[in-house]
């Protein structure tokens, strides 16, 4: 007679493990923002409210970390533009909200480290990239649909301008300009409403222009 082999049961995080997680990804993304890539582990798990220790067991080295940062800002843009595409109203003004929210994200100081922190071609980067630029895509054309885009701006356009505007990048003392961020930006939308009142020069900006050395 055969003993049944007992099955094991997958062990989950612990809750208090993943709130660990959270806040070391969350202390980075402010202190990323504030300070540039550069800032010491131990500040970073200081703000945590957690030890060194807890930091590298959930992150082995910075490039991890800064990997987690950039994909759960990209995660929560894409929330927000699902949220734009669930909105049966005005698609113009859905895209609005869309963008002011990816703004608050501040783009502009994470772009560098994207750029030189670590490895672009990463799995979870590249998922959690396309999925955010399907998604604005997506948002878009269903502006265009309604005739309340204009036809000749794209993705990268978009993300060029939210990025130069949510703020100035990390370290060069201007958190000043903060207040003035949706402001411009609504600028911008204005700018993007149809019928379109001038030709813009050039091509659409996509998102591979955007990543081309």
């Amino acid at each position: 007679m055969q003993t049944a082999t007992p099955v094991q049961k997958a062990t989950r995080p612990r809750a208090d493990a993943l709130r660990n997680r959270e806040r070391i990804v969350t202390a980075a993304r402010e202190m990323f923002v504030e300070f540039g890539a550069e800032v010491p582990i131990d500040e970073i798990a200081r703000r945590a409210g957690v030890g060194n220790a807890t930091v590298y067991r959930n992150f082995p080295d910075r490039e991890a970390l800064a990997r987690e940062v950039v994909c759960s800002v990209m995660d929560r843009m894409s929330e927000a533009a699902e949220l734009a595409l669930a909105e049966t109203g005005d698609a113009f003004a859905a895209l609005e909200r869309f963008v002011h929210v990816t703004a608050d994200e501040r783009l502009s100081a994470l772009c560098p480290m994207m750029a030189s922190t670590f490895d672009k071609r990463h799995p979870d980067l590249e998922a959690a990239r396309e999925r955010v630029e399907q998604l604005t895509e997506n948002v878009m054309d269903r502006a265009k649909a309604a005739g309340q885009l204009r036809t000749d701006v794209g993705v990268g356009d978009v993300m060029v301008v939210v990025a130069q505007l949510s703020r100035p990048p990390a370290g060069t003392g201007c958190m000043s300009i903060d207040r003035f961020v949706h402001r411009h930006l609504q600028l911008f939308l204005d700018g993007l409403r149809a019928p379109a009142p001038s030709v813009l020069p050039g091509t659409a900006a996509t998102m591979e222009d955007l990543r081309r050395p």
